[in-house]
């Protein structure tokens, strides 16, 4: 399903689930080449089909003095740059509009964060650059509700369209993944992701920094191959607790060969 929309994506035939990964936010070339020549090592043992992820800017955070980005044109010029050297379609974030086109010039895969996947502009936007949208399921939102961001973009005259669920609000801080929804976004005839890392988010901390749990990444990512997740989305850093943004949700890169593993081997037992 994933070689529909993206032809030249490497090993665009596999019958494993596809991988979205990579740092929360680009925080400079060289490690993002590095997470980026990791990973990629990691997919093409396993004949996994991969796209790098890194947000160029991060417009959702919750204090004024968090880290944002490295500057936009920086940042998405390191995308360009992981994408041809390591010849991988790479997705990045969009919050506004008019970075739609923008971000476009330099990504395969635009994002509409979970808490803008009602902004009909935004979808429009997105949709009209003829790339590939992946809109992130409101943690507000039931599963059903989704089909209407699909619509928006098929009505925008672009069929290239992922969903990912990211869990949904359980209280105040805290997330809840109700596995149900996979198969009901599936049923839209869209790839359908699972978000690993921020599904796993504690939001609204008293202290203004977003908590996590990532030690039950391995339980989501198993839950979501075994109903039937046609990808995954994992953050990944090779120094979590250092990270500028999300460290606290973001599984070791060091760890993401193992899982991996075990996830293929999910795979191919319910094929």
């Amino acid at each position: 399903m994933i070689n529909k929309y993206i032809p030249e994506i490497k090993n665009g035939t596999s019958q494993n689930f596809f991988l979205m990964a990579g740092p929360c936010a680009i925080e400079g070339e060289e490690i993002a080449l590095r997470i980026a020549e990791k990973i990629v090592t990691i997919t093409d043992k396993l004949d996994i089909p991969y796209i790098f992820k890194g947000s160029y800017r991060k417009a959702n955070r919750s204090r004024l003095d968090s880290f944002m980005g490295i500057g936009d044109e920086k940042a998405l010029k390191i995308l360009d740059k992981v994408g041809k050297t390591f010849g991988v379609p790479t997705v990045t974030d969009i919050h506004e509009s008019h970075e739609a086109e923008m971000a476009a010039a330099y990504v395969d895969v635009l994002q509409i964060p979970a808490f803008l996947c009602r902004q009909t502009d935004l979808l429009v936007a997105a949709a009209k650059t003829n790339k590939v949208v992946n809109v992130k399921k409101g943690q507000f939102l039931s599963a059903g509700s989704m089909k209407f961001a699909v619509d928006k973009i098929l009505e925008s005259g672009n069929e290239k369209v992922f969903l990912t669920d990211r869990g949904n609000t359980f209280g105040y801080q805290d997330l809840i993944v109700d596995y149900r929804g996979i198969p009901e976004m599936r049923s839209f005839n869209v790839p359908t992701v699972m978000d690993c890392t921020h599904s796993l988010q504690q939001p609204n901390q008293t202290s203004g920094v977003t908590g996590g749990k990532p030690a039950l990444i391995e339980t989501i990512a198993k839950a979501a191959i075994a109903v039937g997740a046609d990808g995954l989305f994992i953050e990944t850093h090779p120094d979590p607790a250092n990270a500028k943004s999300d460290g606290a949700n973001m599984l070791h890169l060091d760890l993401l060969e193992g899982l991996m593993e075990k996830l293929v081997r999910v795979r191919q037992a319910i094929l």
